[in-house]
């Protein structure tokens, strides 16, 4: 089968998306920041194979691939496209992680967490994803809710704020206007 590959731009100008033609993961998402994260997943192995590859997120029908700001995007997006070409036949979209399926708002016991899940995944993850990322909630305690930013979003300079901030008032309107939002 011939791939086709899209490259979109990133708010975030150490991560472009690359967007595909059939799916890239079944469900959810999958964020691979590490040598062991990768192992279980051989395209992102190859990914991490390019120099100055920092971070790989797959997500629908595209993946994110953020950079260490050394690379020269011209050539390293090229390289990402034939990889991504050369490897996409043996790739597997049924990914699990820690031998679990990969999902991106998981159901919890926490009936907070998942009220939460439920505002993010109608308000902000939307915008997210279209720009390549997402974000994950790691934790609520004491009205502080922990978040962690995904692919395009992990080391954008407007998530770590902007977003932020929009993530906070949208919760506090519609959750609980006591709630702070903090990077986990």
């Amino acid at each position: 089968m011939e791939y086709e590959i899209k490259i979109q731009n990133t708010p975030n100008p150490n991560a472009l998306k690359f967007i595909m033609n059939v799916p890239v993961i079944a469900s959810g998402n999958a964020t691979f920041k590490s040598a062991s994260e990768r192992e279980s997943t051989p395209l992102a192995a190859r990914l991490f194979d390019l120099t100055g590859v920092t971070e790989v997120f797959f997500f629908d029908n595209y993946i994110t691939v953020t950079q260490d700001g050394s690379a020269d995007w011209d050539t390293l997006e090229g390289q990402i496209k034939k990889t991504i070409s050369q490897n996409f036949d043996n790739h597997d979209p049924d990914i699990t992680l820690d031998n679990k399926p990969s999902v991106a708002t998981p159901k919890t016991d926490n009936e907070d967490i998942n009220k939460i899940n439920e505002i993010l995944d109608r308000t902000v993850r939307p915008y997210l994803q279209m720009d390549g990322g997402d974000l994950q909630v790691l934790a609520l305690e004491n009205n502080a809710l922990k978040i962690s930013y995904q692919g395009a979003c992990g080391s954008c300079p407007s998530a770590t704020m902007g977003t932020m901030r929009a993530v906070e008032n949208i919760l506090r309107n519609e959750f609980n206007p006591e709630i702070t939002v903090q990077i986990g």
